[in-house]
């Protein structure tokens, strides 16, 4: 009688079981990366250190993420957060603190623009290509490679909450994301200077030549 009832218990357990393994086949899953960003998809698996994901594009393959670059799966039945406090694998951050940093990351991909950083050196990049010059790719590479140093102003109109900026790992995380915006942005911006200034050197150039020849 008893194993009976335990029997019972068992198979009560594996369909519960089935029906959990339903529930994350079927549904939708969240996946919140380190960077900040957010995925949307089935997780089919996340064992031997990556996460599988059905591949949306190609039911044939699947889409693998390393767990360690992974903060949480969130579907119908809560979150699951898979980052580890443990800094002999450098995740210094508590749990609550990482969050801040995802928290940071996202704001500032979403509302930081790094205008002054693109405008500058393509004025800076436009200067050094009129010269004509070897060397006039130095001013606009070196403003790039400075750009991530001085200190990001954390503006009030791209926080999605007030409360964040009390938290360091907030700053942190906005900072990470803008320094490098900001040499994305220097970069493309230094590259469209040059290119100006180069061809404005070569119709100078060319202007001067006629003129001279006449």
């Amino acid at each position: 009688m008893m194993f009976k009832h335990i029997s019972t218990k068992i198979v009560w357990l594996l369909i519960i079981f089935a029906s959990n393994n339903s529930i994350a086949q079927n549904g939708k899953d969240t996946i919140l990366l380190l960077n900040g960003a957010v995925m949307t998809g089935t997780v089919i698996d996340t064992t031997n250190g990556v996460t599988s994901i059905k591949n949306p594009k190609d039911s044939t393959k699947n889409i693998i993420i390393e767990n360690d670059r992974i903060f949480s799966i969130t579907n119908s039945r809560g979150e699951s957060v898979m980052y580890m406090y443990d800094t002999i694998i450098g995740n210094e951050f508590t749990i609550e603190e990482m969050r801040y940093f995802i928290l940071g990351e996202q704001d500032a991909e979403k509302g930081y623009k790094a205008k002054g950083a693109f405008w500058g050196n393509m004025l800076l990049g436009a200067a050094g290509g009129v010269t004509g010059s070897f060397l006039s790719l130095i001013p606009p590479f070196g403003f790039t490679a400075l750009s991530g140093l001085p200190r990001v102003k954390v503006k009030s109109n791209t926080i999605s909450n007030v409360d964040y900026i009390k938290h360091d790992t907030y700053i942190m995380g906005y900072e990470r994301v803008a320094r490098k915006k900001r040499k994305i942005s220097s970069l493309i911006g230094g590259g469209i200077g040059l290119g100006v200034g180069i061809g404005t050197s070569i119709i100078l150039d060319k202007t001067n030549n006629a003129i001279s020849f006449d």
